[in-house]
């Protein structure tokens, strides 16, 4: 599992393809808990493939800037690649709990998905205080449980069959208490904290259209699934395919994120 949250090549390559849908609807709520505004200079830590900095980009406007920035090689190429017509959008290898940037740098910090993903989540939370300016505001999104995510159930299937994933499995889900977060963000000296929920239904063709991106190693569900011993990979798909109900036709697969905010 650790591994597999490297998102080598593979991985980034297929991310898209399984999770813009998802990402894409879920961005405007994480911007406006930022509260995003024309001519910001604002991070977008663990940008992936760079979507939700693309959304951005739109709320602050040509006179504003976003930075990309992710761990991983690979997916920072991606964002590259998205982002690089953009004369006001730069990408930067960078490991969010240790950031390059001088104090005081942005307006705003996004963080979709990721911080639940960090070894020490509370540094990363401290680095983002760091970097805002005052008055400037920092906003994640993370998952709840697994029984309303859209992809992360997975790495929990696959440690059912594999113990010794477990622990980074249960991980991804640490964050979602709404207590917990709010507690997080305000032992990072973060006032005026705010805690929102949204869910969202989202309907697929079939269950192969949800699952073939898993198949090929698309994100690190897929890299974790595509390591696994063929008796296990049937074993987990066939868990997957009877938790979504599948029958024969349309999917339907509910998606809950909890964001968090708070005030520099």
């Amino acid at each position: 599992m650790t591994e597999a949250l490297n998102y080598r090549a593979q991985a980034a390559a297929g991310y898209d393809g399984m999770f813009a849908q998802v990402t894409t609807h879920f961005a405007p709520t994480l911007l406006r808990a930022a509260r995003l505004a024309p001519e910001m200079d604002v991070l977008d830590i663990a940008t992936g493939t760079g979507l939700v900095a693309e959304a951005a980009l739109d709320v602050i406007g040509p006179t504003g800037r976003i930075t990309a920035a992710d761990l991983s090689p690979a997916m920072a190429e991606k964002a590259r690649e998205r982002l690089g017509q953009s004369d006001n959008a730069s990408v930067a290898v960078e490991d969010g709990q240790a950031l390059s940037f001088p104090d005081a740098s942005f307006d705003a910090v996004v963080c979709s998905l990721g911080l639940m993903f960090f070894p020490d989540p509370p540094r990363g939370l401290a680095e983002f205080h760091r970097v805002l300016r005052p008055g400037g505001r920092a906003a994640v999104s993370v998952n709840t449980v697994p029984e309303r995510s859209y992809n992360t159930r997975i790495n929990l299937a696959i440690a059912r069959y594999v113990p010794s994933l477990a622990e980074a499995a249960a991980r991804i889900f640490s964050l979602g208490n709404e207590l917990k977060l709010a507690s997080l963000f305000e032992s990072a000296n973060f006032r005026d904290v705010e805690i929102t929920t949204e869910t969202r239904t989202f309907k697929l063709p079939s269950f192969a259209t949800y699952f073939e991106p898993i198949q090929r190693g698309a994100g690190s569900p897929g890299q974790a699934f595509i390591s696994l011993p063929e008796a296990v990979r049937c074993a987990v798909r066939e868990e997957l395919r009877c938790e979504l109900g599948d029958a024969g036709g349309p999917i339907e697969v509910e998606v809950e994120y909890r964001f968090a905010s708070g005030l520099r």
